[in-house]
């Protein structure tokens, strides 16, 4: 058997175009090599199932060796084997039916993924890294014989009789000078982790050293030695593939322990298993994410029949769900995926809308299971939750009888619960419900007080969505306003018919907003005399409701709120004209001492909110002691 032939190209050579675009990602030759070694093993497996191959199936690891010297590497499986009719029909013809239209769309290519696999090119992503590429293998079939292909990287092949004794295939890459990293143990076995750790096939790779039980010494204490054995790489049968009903929570503890050694246990987790309309199997775990949940994505790994593809899954997991960690495994979303096509194809947003619903019924189960477990986790979920329905409208629907809002004083109610809670009590004239919130308790420990003493209570929106929380639940909630409780004086808040006189004359009012303006001298503060319980301060400095929070939006990127980010802070100030200190303001003998007192109460309020550095700090202590 001896044969040599050119692979039908019509156009430039394609193996250039391979190695340029493909460059980036030249470690994944490894994953298509191994990958379509597992899959002849595992058709040889299916045939001696129905019967069609009679043969003993004997050991079917796939292994993968190295030689530095020689400067090869291999990939030998026990799988289906190929004649030469057929490396003729699946290397040469099939692979590169599609050559001329990949060269003519992916000149320009910058995604390497959307290249391979599209053309059936995951065999010759081997010429990323190798000059020359040999197939020694032996079919199935009773009668074959073995057969070598080479070709080193240029159109030309060359068929002739092979030296495999045993069923199955074996593929030698001869290594080229710019990719000899590849020629190192360590280098193999983080990649062999990453992308073949929960194959389907035993794959090995080497020995490795490991310590037995070698008897007892003379105080009858156990004694070890070290042993070389065999180092497989995977777990053959992975959680995912399994029933939940056969596994325990160790079980699912002891594989987030391996998908992420350093973290901390996970709250919960939901099995996923689907069949129709599409297959997906998989594993979500909801970590501790408290608020830093920009540090937590990209924790979700996605499969193709247990090969690793990818933990860049935006477009298969919906955005809020990209703070869970765990896998998910489906033969539905092909090995490689470029970006456009995940954006476009009917099963993935199939897929999306599915987790979506999975994880929505999860935590309404853990709900109406025990609330109180519920609430003591709500600090780690809340964010899910409250990030899911932001941006997805069914999830929303669903999660509206999960979510939970916390008071101050830490009960926690479902938004229906807290709207009847308040109702009563925070009806604005216009029948609007107001439901106030503080995201600083310390900070707006003052303003909560003011609103406690009457009887209006307080939400705690303390997380990094808040602000477009509470966006989104008051475009959904009907005659509903939320005002954060520093956004003006505790009357104020919640407009009521009653309200208290100003004692003030008219000309009063305006000598004291005019020393006040003196005293302040800053146009970024707008003063107002207002007539207030003379229990309140006498001064409070508040930012209305709508320009502060634009401002949060702004500063949070969101809402194309970006002209309010640049615009300067506009504060109000209230001075109570019904409290003893303004009396004593219009008392004073001098204009200086006027000014004086108004100064003190004003950065007395300052002071209050933390508003109060610098200078400013050090002239208020110095005029306090004089004060003394």
């Amino acid at each position: 058997m001896q044969e040599k032939g050119t692979i039908s190209i019509h156009t430039e050579n394609i193996f250039p175009i391979i190695k340029k675009f493909l460059y980036s990602d030249n470690e994944i030759f490894l994953r298509e090599l191994v990958s379509n070694a597992v899959d002849a093993t595992q058709k040889i497996k299916r045939l001696a199932t129905l019967g069609q191959y009679t043969g003993e199936l004997g050991d079917t690891t796939v292994e993968v060796s190295f030689d530095e010297k020689k400067k090869t590497i291999t990939i030998s499986d026990h799988g289906l084997g190929m004649t030469a009719e057929e490396i003729k029909k699946y290397i040469n013809q099939v692979a590169f039916s599609g050559a001329e239209e990949f060269v003519e769309k992916f000149k320009d290519a910058k995604d390497a993924n959307e290249i391979i696999g599209k053309f059936g090119l995951g065999f010759y992503s081997a010429f990323m890294v190798a000059d020359t590429v040999e197939i020694d293998t032996l079919s199935y079939q009773e009668g074959a014989e073995a057969a070598k292909w080479t070709c080193d990287g240029s159109t030309s092949f060359e068929i002739s009789k092979g030296k495999r004794k045993e069923r199955g295939t074996t593929i030698t890459l001869h290594i080229n000078k710019d990719s000899e990293e590849f020629l190192d143990k360590w280098k193999l076995q983080g990649i062999l982790d990453k992308y073949a750790k929960f194959l389907p096939v035993p794959i090995k790779f080497g020995t490795k050293t490991e310590s037995v039980e070698d008897g007892v010494d003379d105080k009858g204490e156990k004694k070890w030695k070290s042993v070389e054995v065999d180092n497989f790489i995977n777990t053959t049968a992975p959680i995912w593939t399994k029933s939940p009903s056969d596994l325990t929570d160790e079980d699912y503890l002891k594989f987030y322990k391996e998908l992420y050694p350093m973290s901390e246990d996970p709250l919960f987790w939901i099995h996923l298993n689907v069949d129709y309309p599409f297959n997906l199997t998989g594993v979500l775990y909801f970590p501790k994410v408290k608020n830093e949940f920009e540090l937590q994505r990209n924790k979700i790994k996605l499969f193709s029949r247990q090969v690793f593809i990818t933990d860049e899954v935006k477009d298969i997991v919906p955005e809020f769900l990209m703070l869970l960690h765990g896998v998910i495994d489906s033969p539905d979303i092909p090995l490689n995926v470029s970006r456009s096509f995940l954006q476009a194809d009917s099963n993935v947003k199939k897929i999306n809308s599915y987790i979506t619903k999975k994880v929505a019924d999860k935590l309404a189960e853990l709900y109406k299971k025990d609330r109180t477990a519920y609430e003591q986790k709500w600090g780690d979920i809340g964010l899910f939750v409250k990030y899911g329905m932001i941006s997805e409208e069914k999830f929303y629907e669903k999660g509206k009888d999960f979510a939970l809002l916390k008071n101050t004083n830490g009960e926690f109610f479902t938004i229906e619960e807290y709207q009847s809670k308040i109702k009563p009590n925070q009806t604005d004239k216009n029948e609007q419900t107001v439901i106030l919130y503080a995201t600083d308790l310390e900070k707006q420990d003052g303003f909560i007080q003011s609103a406690n003493k009457k009887d209006y209570d307080v939400l705690v929106m303390d997380s990094p969505i808040d602000s477009h929380f509470i966006q989104n639940l008051e475009s959904k909630l009907e005659k509903t306003q939320l005002k954060r409780v520093d956004a003006d004086v505790a009357e104020k808040l919640i407009q009521k018919d009653e309200t208290y006189a100003n004692l003030l004359t008219e000309d009063q009012s305006k000598e004291v907003k005019e020393i006040f303006d003196k005293a302040i001298n800053n146009k970024t503060y707008s003063v107002e005399v207002e007539g207030l319980s003379p229990e309140e301060l006498p001064v409070t400095i508040t930012m209305e409701e709508f320009m502060r929070r634009m401002k949060e939006m702004a500063a949070t990127g969101g809402g194309g709120m970006g002209f309010y980010g640049s615009l300067p802070d506009a504060y109000k100030v209230a001075v109570n004209g019904n409290h003893p200190v303004v009396d004593k303001v219009l008392k004073a003998t001098t204009e200086e001492e006027k000014i004086k007192i108004a100064k003190q109460s004003f950065d007395l309020a300052l002071l209050s909110q933390g508003l109060l550095t610098g200078k400013d700090l050090t002239a208020f202590v110095k005029r306090s002691v004089e004060l003394l």
